[in-house]
C-alpha cells in the first residue's frame, strides 16, 4: 500500500483533507468485491483502488466511520457499523462537506444512501439533521439549538474531527 498522491485532482484533495484530521488514507489495489467500489477500512486505514472507485466523495463518508468509531474500535481488522453510527457518520461527512467548501452532491450521489441521497441533501441544506446529537455527544460538534446558550458555532462547523 501507498500513501501517494492520487491521479484525480478531488480524490487527492479529500485524502489530504482525511490524512491532515489523522485518518490514514492509502492507495491499494483492491481486486475482491467491497460495499463501496475501491473502498476499504482495513486496521482504521480508508484503502483505495483508484482504478476501482466510482465516486471519490465515498472516501468522506468511509473516513466518517472512522471518526465516529469509539478509539478502541477505530483500530479493528474491519468495522461493523450500527445504524446510528451510520448516521453519525453521514452527518460528519455533510461537516466536512461543508468546510471543505464542495457540492453535497459530492458525496451524496444518486448511486449511493439506497436512492435517499437527494433527501439527505435537502434535509441537511434545509437545516434538518440527524446524527448530529451523537456527534455532540461525543463532543466534536454542538447542535444548532445548544449552540448559543454554550456560546460556540453550530453544526455543521465540528469543535474536533475525531471522537
Amino acid at each position: 500500500m501507498s500513501a501517494a498522491p492520487f491521479a484525480d485532482p478531488l480524490t487527492e484533495r479529500l485524502a489530504a483533507f482525511v490524512r491532515g484530521i489523522g485518518i490514514e488514507v492509502r492507495a491499494s489495489a483492491l481486486p475482491e468485491k467491497t460495499v463501496l467500489p475501491g473502498l476499504d477500512i482495513r486496521h482504521g486505514v480508508v484503502v483505495v483502488d483508484e482504478t476501482r472507485m466510482t465516486h471519490p466523495g465515498d472516501i468522506l463518508h468511509e473516513a466518517g466511520h472512522l471518526a465516529v468509531a469509539d478509539l478502541g474500535e477505530r483500530n479493528a481488522p474491519t468495522l461493523s457499523p450500527t445504524p446510528a453510527d451510520e448516521m453519525t457518520s453521514i452527518a460528519w461527512s455533510y461537516a466536512a462537506l461543508c468546510h471543505l467548501a464542495l457540492d453535497p452532491a459530492v458525496v451524496f450521489h444518486d448511486n449511493g444512501y439506497k436512492g435517499g441521497a437527494s433527501s439527505i441533501i435537502e434535509n441537511f441544506t434545509a437545516g434538518r439533521y440527524f446524527g448530529v446529537p451523537l456527534l455532540q455527544f461525543y463532543g466534536m460538534a454542538v447542535e444548532p439549538s445548544r449552540a448559543a446558550e454554550t456560546g460556540v458555532e453550530p453544526y455543521p462547523h465540528m469543535l474536533r474531527w475525531l471522537r
